[in-house]
């Protein structure tokens, strides 16, 4: 029997997968296409002798795909694929076989996959999410259209159930109030699912034994902290804050050159600072809501954090860098309290900043 290990990458399509797999020393040992489905997956692996690794891009099959083939090979790894630099041709047989080079190689960028338990929770906040996202829609469809006939809405009174009628006999023709009508129906239908499934979200994170801590975290209300359970899974995933600020879209990026020079025949580290190019762009856009909402209001509110703002504000910090720096420190205690199972303390929030 062949013990040796093989490295399979995948490159999953609708219809299709091209699969590659290569030996340890990077030779191909076999390249196939498999139709999209269970059974033809799994008898691709009854087929493959050895210890298999598996490597595939994230997407739209690689959670499926990730259930499917966990426990039943040696290794299942999700890579990000825009950490892939792709030079000269490009095809699905090449894409397999780069996937399981660069396996081989350990030069993936894997993301985040394991079963947390928190299947239903992580449902109802994508479901919470959508809803949420199709509810701004709607209504900025509704003032988009009282202002395409320059009527001001500025406010929220333009959605209100008893001053409808008032507006609705502001718009000109019937056939303009009867599409504004069909908003208004459709607003009131996605308001009530996400009240509905609101009301689920909170239901199922009252069972997690992190909510009640995360929830004395000052504008870490319940809404924001099932989501951030749901996003985040598990604490341990990030070693540090640091790499919560990355996952959240909240570390600079950096660059430098000419890193070093020699003065009087010995090497030193040169003196020039590294240039700030703005915040990392590969984020969880969910994390930095959560994040970003949550310091706007502390930045603006009374509470233990005020002194913290204040004091950032006394040395002549931007208001907009202050923000952000609170919403570092905000990701940061949130980071300690979910680990260490401890409540908030006021009392051991400093002035140093994040």
């Amino acid at each position: 029997m062949d013990n040796s290990i093989r490295y399979v990458g995948l490159d999953v399509h609708r219809d299709s997968i091209s699969v590659a797999v290569l030996d340890s020393q990077g030779k191909v040992v076999k390249e196939t296409v498999i139709e999209t489905k269970a059974e033809r997956v799994l008898g691709l692996i009854e087929e493959l002798r050895g210890t298999l690794h598996v490597v595939l891009e994230e997407g739209t099959w690689s959670a499926w795909l990730y259930e499917l083939l966990q426990g039943r090979v040696a290794r299942v790894v999700v890579c990000d694929a825009r950490k892939i630099t792709r030079q000269g041709n490009k095809s699905d047989r090449l894409d397999a076989r780069e996937l399981a080079d660069l396996l081989r190689c350990n030069r993936i960028s894997a993301v985040f996959h394991r079963d947390t338990g928190l299947r239903t929770l992580r449902e109802l906040a994508r479901t919470y999410g959508v809803l949420t996202q199709e509810q701004t829609r709607t209504m900025n469809r509704i003032k988009a259209l009282y202002r395409s006939w320059a009527i001001p809405c500025a406010g929220q009174s333009c959605y209100g159930p008893k001053q409808r009628k008032a507006w609705l006999d502001k718009l000109p023709y019937a056939a303009v109030r009867e599409r504004a009508k069909i908003y208004y129906q459709q607003l009131k239908s996605v308001q009530e699912l996400r009240h509905k499934v609101r009301l689920q979200l909170l239901a199922q994170v009252r069972k997690h034994p992190a909510y009640r801590n995360l929830v004395g975290i000052p504008q870490i209300g319940p809404v924001r902290a099932a989501l951030l359970i749901a996003f985040m899974q598990v604490p341990e995933r990030f070693r540090s804050k640091r790499q919560l600020w990355a996952y959240c879209g909240f570390a600079l990026q950096t660059q430098s050159s000419a890193d070093h020079c020699w003065v009087e025949g010995k090497r030193q580290r040169s003196k020039k600072a590294p240039l700030v190019r703005g915040l990392n762009n590969n984020h969880h856009p969910g994390l930095k809501w959560i994040f970003k909402s949550a310091a706007t209001r502390l930045c603006t509110g009374k509470g233990p954090f005020a002194p913290f703002v204040l004091g950032l504000l006394e040395q002549g910090i931007r208001p907009e860098m202050v923000r952000l720096t609170v919403a570092r420190k905000l990701a940061a205690i949130v980071l300690a309290v979910w680990k260490k199972g401890e409540r908030f303390d006021a009392q051991r929030l400093t002035l140093q900043a994040a």
